[in-house]
């Protein structure tokens, strides 16, 4: 099941996304750290209402950000589609003992289909240069990349963009 992400699951989702974390860093992959992501960043998304959870029992093994807010970083990047009407995921992640099962799959498809729905032009992400696994599942999912950006609290590696248009 996926529903709005409330105040009180904010400990979980900071739950899940440190075994991501470290689950990456295991891999060689320094794409999350102690700066991010954040209690703040859940938060802002909760009061944006653009926090969603996969629950699977009682238990929350996935979340995803879509948001209709472009962050300050992207301005630079040649997009395929002009900047007024288009969503943007962040902070996709499932669990380390839940992943190989199609839950990334089902989040994006409900953003997707969410997108479609409310008559969205494209979706926008990012991801870590250094995570071809991730690059891979978006290129899958016929996203197109379209340039790299920089966080610089996060790494000092690029995150490439992609846009999928619906």
């Amino acid at each position: 099941m996926i529903r709005k992400a409330t105040s009180s699951d904010i400990e979980a989702i900071l739950l899940l996304t440190k075994a991501c974390a470290q689950f990456m860093i295991s891999k060689g992959i320094y794409q999350w750290n102690e700066h991010y992501p954040n209690a703040s960043a859940f938060q802002k998304d909760i009061a944006r209402d653009e926090l969603f959870v996969m629950i699977d029992g009682n238990v929350i093994i996935g979340t995803i950000v879509i948001s209709s807010f472009m962050d300050e970083e992207y301005h630079a990047v040649k997009w395929l589609t002009p900047n007024n009407n288009n969503l943007y995921i962040h902070r996709l992640a499932i669990h380390p003992d839940h992943q190989g099962r199609g839950f990334a799959q089902k989040l994006m498809q409900f953003a997707e289909s969410y997108g479609r729905t409310e008559g969205y032009d494209s979706i926008r992400l990012d991801t870590f240069s250094q995570n071809q696994r991730n690059q891979t599942f978006y290129e899958r999912r016929h996203y197109t990349r379209v340039g790299a950006i920089y966080f610089p609290m996060q790494s000092e590696h690029p995150f490439y963009c992609y846009e999928l248009l619906l």
